[in-house]
């Protein structure tokens, strides 16, 4: 799977998410690919409801330009509850939108499914 894919179901995953307080769980932390390549700092931001992904770290052969470019930006800036520990919005990244959810499994795992267009992947995360 592609880094672009990752965020941008990361994005949309995140982008959704609650207060903690309205949860049973909280996507707030660092959370890593279960394949490694990558890792997302995500915190709240805007009024306290929306969610925030920063890409932070990429291991060595994920590290080709296009990735490299994208290190300490903002790849989900906002997103909306759509449920107990689901999130529903969308990622703008390279000039593109993409829609998707996210799921806490449990405290240290999420799943992210996004789609564009009818292709549709989902990515697994772990919390680091």
């Amino acid at each position: 799977m592609t880094l672009f894919k990752t965020i941008a179901a990361l994005a949309l995953t995140i982008g959704l998410a609650a207060p903690a307080a309205a949860q049973d769980l909280s996507p707030v932390g660092t959370w890593q690919t279960t394949t490694g390549e990558s890792r997302f700092a995500v915190s709240y931001c805007g009024d306290g409801t929306q969610l925030c992904a920063k890409l932070t770290w990429l291991r060595r052969d994920a590290r080709k330009p296009e990735n490299v470019a994208m290190l300490n930006q903002l790849v989900v800036n906002g997103a909306r509850p759509a449920g107990a520990n689901k999130w529903r919005g969308t990622v703008k990244y390279d000039g593109q939108t993409v829609a998707g959810s996210v799921t806490l499994v449990d405290g240290d795992s999420m799943r992210l499914s996004g789609c564009k267009l009818i292709a549709c992947q989902s990515v697994d995360f772990v919390r680091r």
